[in-house]
Protein backbone atom coordinates (compact mmCIF):
# COMPACT_ATOMS: atom_id res chain seq x y z
CA UNK A 1 0.00 0.00 0.00
CA UNK A 2 2.81 1.96 0.41
CA UNK A 3 4.30 2.00 -2.60
CA UNK A 4 0.78 2.40 -4.35
CA UNK A 5 0.43 5.75 -2.28
CA UNK A 6 4.23 6.46 -3.53
CA UNK A 7 3.27 6.16 -7.66
CA UNK A 8 -0.28 7.76 -6.72
CA UNK A 9 1.47 10.73 -5.18
CA UNK A 10 4.34 10.73 -7.50
CA UNK A 11 2.08 10.98 -10.63
CA UNK A 12 -0.66 13.60 -9.25
CA UNK A 13 -3.37 11.23 -10.47
CA UNK A 14 -5.56 14.05 -8.26
CA UNK A 15 -4.36 15.90 -11.48
CA UNK A 16 -5.31 12.90 -13.76
CA UNK A 17 -8.96 13.11 -12.53
CA UNK A 18 -9.22 16.73 -13.07
CA UNK A 19 -7.67 15.74 -16.48
CA UNK A 20 -10.19 13.42 -16.78
CA UNK A 21 -13.66 15.73 -16.23
CA UNK A 22 -11.46 18.79 -18.29
CA UNK A 23 -11.74 16.04 -21.04
CA UNK A 24 -15.43 14.81 -20.60
CA UNK A 25 -16.71 18.44 -20.10
CA UNK A 26 -14.97 19.84 -23.55
CA UNK A 27 -16.82 16.63 -25.07
CA UNK A 28 -20.49 17.18 -23.93
CA UNK A 29 -20.25 21.05 -24.53
CA UNK A 30 -18.82 20.23 -27.89
CA UNK A 31 -21.53 17.21 -29.18
CA UNK A 32 -23.11 15.83 -25.82
CA UNK A 33 -22.70 12.72 -24.22
CA UNK A 34 -19.24 10.94 -26.46
CA UNK A 35 -19.03 7.30 -27.17
CA UNK A 36 -17.82 5.18 -25.28
CA UNK A 37 -14.32 3.77 -27.18
CA UNK A 38 -13.86 7.10 -27.83
CA UNK A 39 -13.68 8.26 -24.27
CA UNK A 40 -11.84 6.04 -23.12
CA UNK A 41 -9.16 6.31 -25.20
CA UNK A 42 -9.09 10.08 -24.30
CA UNK A 43 -8.68 9.39 -20.63
CA UNK A 44 -6.45 6.89 -20.89
CA UNK A 45 -4.14 9.62 -23.21
CA UNK A 46 -4.41 12.13 -20.81
CA UNK A 47 -3.96 10.12 -17.39
CA UNK A 48 -1.29 8.18 -19.30
CA UNK A 49 0.56 11.32 -20.72
CA UNK A 50 0.22 13.01 -17.20
CA UNK A 51 1.17 10.51 -15.53
CA UNK A 52 4.85 10.29 -17.41
CA UNK A 53 5.35 14.02 -17.47
CA UNK A 54 5.06 14.05 -13.52
CA UNK A 55 6.73 10.95 -12.97
CA UNK A 56 9.60 12.70 -15.14
CA UNK A 57 9.67 16.28 -13.86
CA UNK A 58 10.02 14.36 -10.14
CA UNK A 59 13.36 12.70 -11.41
CA UNK A 60 14.87 15.64 -12.73
CA UNK A 61 13.74 17.90 -10.07
CA UNK A 62 15.04 15.64 -7.14
CA UNK A 63 17.85 17.57 -6.20
CA UNK A 64 15.82 20.98 -5.70
CA UNK A 65 13.05 19.25 -3.99
CA UNK A 66 15.64 18.20 -1.18
CA UNK A 67 16.60 21.72 -1.09
CA UNK A 68 13.24 22.78 -0.60
CA UNK A 69 11.91 20.29 1.63
CA UNK A 70 9.53 19.07 -0.33
CA UNK A 71 9.14 16.06 1.87
CA UNK A 72 5.56 15.59 -0.27
CA UNK A 73 7.81 13.84 -3.15
CA UNK A 74 7.92 10.53 -2.77
CA UNK A 75 11.35 10.20 -4.42
CA UNK A 76 12.42 12.90 -1.66
CA UNK A 77 11.15 10.74 1.07
CA UNK A 78 12.70 7.49 -0.84
CA UNK A 79 9.50 5.66 -1.15
CA UNK A 80 10.38 5.44 -4.77
CA UNK A 81 13.53 4.95 -6.25
CA UNK A 82 14.40 7.71 -9.22
CA UNK A 83 14.77 4.74 -11.70
CA UNK A 84 11.16 4.01 -11.02
CA UNK A 85 10.27 7.36 -12.32
CA UNK A 86 12.24 6.67 -15.51
CA UNK A 87 10.31 3.62 -15.95
CA UNK A 88 6.98 4.98 -15.46
CA UNK A 89 7.72 7.81 -17.73
CA UNK A 90 8.95 4.96 -20.22
CA UNK A 91 6.02 2.92 -20.53
CA UNK A 92 3.12 5.69 -20.25
CA UNK A 93 4.06 8.08 -22.78
CA UNK A 94 4.64 5.34 -25.48
CA UNK A 95 1.24 4.78 -24.35
CA UNK A 96 -0.42 7.78 -24.32
CA UNK A 97 0.52 8.06 -27.89
CA UNK A 98 -1.36 4.91 -29.07
CA UNK A 99 -4.24 5.67 -27.14
CA UNK A 100 -4.27 9.37 -28.53
CA UNK A 101 -4.19 7.74 -32.04
CA UNK A 102 -6.85 5.13 -31.33
CA UNK A 103 -9.49 8.73 -31.63
CA UNK A 104 -8.16 10.80 -34.43
CA UNK A 105 -5.33 12.67 -36.05
CA UNK A 106 -6.53 15.96 -34.61
CA UNK A 107 -6.20 14.01 -30.65
CA UNK A 108 -2.85 12.51 -32.04
CA UNK A 109 -1.04 16.29 -33.00
CA UNK A 110 -2.51 17.38 -29.93
CA UNK A 111 -1.09 14.68 -27.57
CA UNK A 112 2.12 14.64 -29.55
CA UNK A 113 2.91 18.54 -29.25
CA UNK A 114 2.35 18.00 -25.45
CA UNK A 115 4.44 14.84 -25.03
CA UNK A 116 7.07 16.88 -26.68
CA UNK A 117 6.61 19.95 -24.61
CA UNK A 118 5.94 17.96 -21.54
CA UNK A 119 9.50 16.13 -22.39
CA UNK A 120 11.54 19.49 -22.75
CA UNK A 121 9.78 21.19 -19.85
CA UNK A 122 11.06 18.39 -17.56
CA UNK A 123 14.19 18.01 -19.48
CA UNK A 124 15.13 22.01 -19.63
CA UNK A 125 12.58 24.50 -19.88
CA UNK A 126 11.64 24.61 -16.30
CA UNK A 127 14.96 26.13 -15.88
CA UNK A 128 13.05 29.56 -17.25
CA UNK A 129 10.45 29.25 -14.78
CA UNK A 130 8.57 32.13 -16.38
CA UNK A 131 8.25 30.42 -19.86
CA UNK A 132 7.80 27.01 -17.89
CA UNK A 133 4.59 28.77 -15.47
CA UNK A 134 2.58 29.71 -18.73
CA UNK A 135 3.56 25.53 -20.34
CA UNK A 136 1.96 24.38 -17.03
CA UNK A 137 -1.15 26.36 -17.12
CA UNK A 138 -1.41 25.26 -20.89
CA UNK A 139 -1.29 21.77 -20.02
CA UNK A 140 -4.55 22.26 -17.59
CA UNK A 141 -6.42 24.07 -19.89
CA UNK A 142 -5.65 21.92 -23.07
CA UNK A 143 -7.73 19.09 -22.54
CA UNK A 144 -11.05 20.74 -22.71
CA UNK A 145 -9.66 21.51 -26.46
CA UNK A 146 -8.42 17.72 -26.56
CA UNK A 147 -12.05 16.78 -25.40
CA UNK A 148 -13.74 18.59 -27.88
CA UNK A 149 -12.07 17.70 -31.04
CA UNK A 150 -12.15 13.87 -29.54
CA UNK A 151 -15.28 14.53 -30.72
CA UNK A 152 -15.67 16.92 -33.39
CA UNK A 153 -14.02 18.95 -36.09
CA UNK A 154 -15.09 22.41 -34.71
CA UNK A 155 -14.32 23.52 -31.40
CA UNK A 156 -16.81 26.34 -30.24
CA UNK A 157 -16.47 29.69 -28.69
CA UNK A 158 -17.48 28.38 -25.15
CA UNK A 159 -14.60 25.64 -25.04
CA UNK A 160 -11.89 28.68 -25.78
CA UNK A 161 -13.56 30.53 -22.87
CA UNK A 162 -13.02 27.72 -20.18
CA UNK A 163 -9.38 27.18 -22.11
CA UNK A 164 -8.65 31.17 -21.07
CA UNK A 165 -10.22 30.85 -17.57
CA UNK A 166 -8.40 27.29 -16.83
CA UNK A 167 -5.04 28.93 -18.15
CA UNK A 168 -5.24 31.89 -16.45
CA UNK A 169 -5.85 29.82 -12.97
CA UNK A 170 -3.15 27.44 -13.90
CA UNK A 171 -0.78 30.50 -14.52
CA UNK A 172 -1.87 31.94 -11.08
CA UNK A 173 -1.45 28.51 -9.22
CA UNK A 174 2.24 28.18 -10.54
CA UNK A 175 3.38 31.41 -9.57
CA UNK A 176 2.50 30.73 -6.29
CA UNK A 177 4.55 27.38 -6.48
CA UNK A 178 7.50 29.67 -7.44
CA UNK A 179 7.22 31.61 -4.21
CA UNK A 180 6.91 28.51 -2.07
CA UNK A 181 10.06 27.17 -3.88
CA UNK A 182 12.12 30.55 -4.34
CA UNK A 183 14.94 29.24 -2.38
CA UNK A 184 15.55 26.54 -3.73
CA UNK A 185 15.32 28.07 -7.05
CA UNK A 186 18.00 30.92 -6.09
CA UNK A 187 20.06 28.12 -5.00
CA UNK A 188 20.58 26.62 -8.58
CA UNK A 189 19.86 30.07 -9.88
CA UNK A 190 16.95 29.64 -11.57
CA UNK A 191 14.72 32.92 -12.45
CA UNK A 192 11.00 32.85 -11.78
CA UNK A 193 8.70 35.78 -11.11
CA UNK A 194 10.07 36.18 -7.27
CA UNK A 195 13.43 36.27 -8.49
CA UNK A 196 12.77 39.48 -10.45
CA UNK A 197 9.78 41.35 -8.84
CA UNK A 198 10.06 39.62 -5.23
CA UNK A 199 7.46 37.62 -3.49
CA UNK A 200 5.07 40.26 -2.94
CA UNK A 201 4.83 41.29 -6.21
CA UNK A 202 5.06 37.76 -7.51
CA UNK A 203 1.81 36.68 -4.88
CA UNK A 204 0.02 40.17 -6.53
CA UNK A 205 0.66 38.74 -10.22
CA UNK A 206 -0.68 35.72 -9.14
CA UNK A 207 -3.53 37.23 -7.84
CA UNK A 208 -4.14 39.14 -10.90
CA UNK A 209 -4.54 36.34 -12.71
CA UNK A 210 -6.97 34.29 -10.42
CA UNK A 211 -9.03 37.91 -10.52
CA UNK A 212 -8.75 37.50 -14.71
CA UNK A 213 -10.27 33.85 -14.67
CA UNK A 214 -12.76 34.46 -11.98
CA UNK A 215 -14.15 37.67 -14.24
CA UNK A 216 -14.22 35.28 -17.49
CA UNK A 217 -16.52 32.38 -15.34
CA UNK A 218 -19.21 34.86 -14.89
CA UNK A 219 -19.90 35.88 -18.65
CA UNK A 220 -21.14 32.71 -20.33
CA UNK A 221 -24.04 33.66 -17.45
CA UNK A 222 -24.34 37.15 -18.87
CA UNK A 223 -23.37 37.13 -22.35
CA UNK A 224 -24.92 33.88 -24.61
CA UNK A 225 -21.48 32.26 -26.15
CA UNK A 226 -23.39 29.22 -25.51
CA UNK A 227 -26.69 28.64 -24.45
CA UNK A 228 -26.15 25.53 -21.42
CA UNK A 229 -24.88 28.41 -19.28
CA UNK A 230 -26.75 31.74 -20.51
CA UNK A 231 -29.17 32.51 -17.80
CA UNK A 232 -28.27 29.27 -15.91
CA UNK A 233 -28.95 29.79 -12.14
CA UNK A 234 -27.65 26.03 -11.21
CA UNK A 235 -24.30 27.24 -13.25
CA UNK A 236 -23.38 30.42 -11.74
CA UNK A 237 -24.45 29.04 -7.95
CA UNK A 238 -21.96 26.56 -8.36
CA UNK A 239 -19.30 29.24 -9.69
CA UNK A 240 -19.26 31.80 -7.65
CA UNK A 241 -18.29 29.10 -5.01
CA UNK A 242 -15.00 28.75 -6.49
CA UNK A 243 -14.99 32.29 -7.43
CA UNK A 244 -15.15 33.41 -3.79
CA UNK A 245 -11.97 30.63 -2.75
CA UNK A 246 -9.85 32.56 -6.03
CA UNK A 247 -10.84 35.74 -4.19
CA UNK A 248 -10.21 34.96 -1.11
CA UNK A 249 -6.55 33.22 -2.04
CA UNK A 250 -6.03 36.48 -3.81
CA UNK A 251 -6.43 38.44 -1.21
CA UNK A 252 -4.74 36.57 1.46
CA UNK A 253 -1.91 36.03 -0.51
CA UNK A 254 -0.51 39.14 -0.66
CA UNK A 255 -0.35 39.74 3.27
CA UNK A 256 1.46 36.72 3.68
CA UNK A 257 4.26 34.78 1.64
CA UNK A 258 5.21 32.15 4.34
CA UNK A 259 5.80 28.73 2.99
CA UNK A 260 3.70 27.05 4.36
CA UNK A 261 0.75 29.40 4.40
CA UNK A 262 1.60 29.18 0.91
CA UNK A 263 1.41 25.37 0.60
CA UNK A 264 -2.13 25.50 1.88
CA UNK A 265 -3.04 28.31 -0.19
CA UNK A 266 -1.85 26.34 -3.41
CA UNK A 267 -3.89 23.16 -2.32
CA UNK A 268 -6.92 25.35 -1.78
CA UNK A 269 -6.69 26.48 -5.57
CA UNK A 270 -7.13 22.93 -6.18
CA UNK A 271 -10.62 22.91 -4.51
CA UNK A 272 -11.77 26.01 -6.43
CA UNK A 273 -10.63 24.49 -9.92
CA UNK A 274 -12.48 21.08 -9.47
CA UNK A 275 -15.68 23.11 -8.56
CA UNK A 276 -15.51 25.22 -11.65
CA UNK A 277 -14.82 21.81 -13.41
CA UNK A 278 -18.29 20.78 -11.37
CA UNK A 279 -20.09 24.22 -12.70
CA UNK A 280 -18.94 23.36 -15.84
CA UNK A 281 -20.58 20.09 -15.85
CA UNK A 282 -23.72 20.53 -14.50
CA UNK A 283 -24.40 23.62 -16.68
CA UNK A 284 -23.52 20.89 -20.02
CA UNK A 285 -25.73 18.54 -18.62
CA UNK A 286 -28.71 19.78 -16.58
Amino acid sequence: MKKIKAIWELTRLDHGIMIVIAIFIGSVITKGLPSINKFLFAILTGIFLEAAAFSLNDYFDLEIDKKNERNDRPLVRGDLKPSTAVLIYAIFLPAGMVASMMINNACFIIALINAIFATLYDIKLKEIKIVGNFYIAFTMAIPFIFGAAAVSKNVPSIIWTIFLIAFLAGAGREIMKDVMDFEGDALKNIKSFPSYFGKEAANLIASIFFILSVALSIIPFFINIDKSYYHDLIYIAIVMIADAILVYISITIIKNVGKEYMSKCRKLTLVAILIGLIAFLIGALV
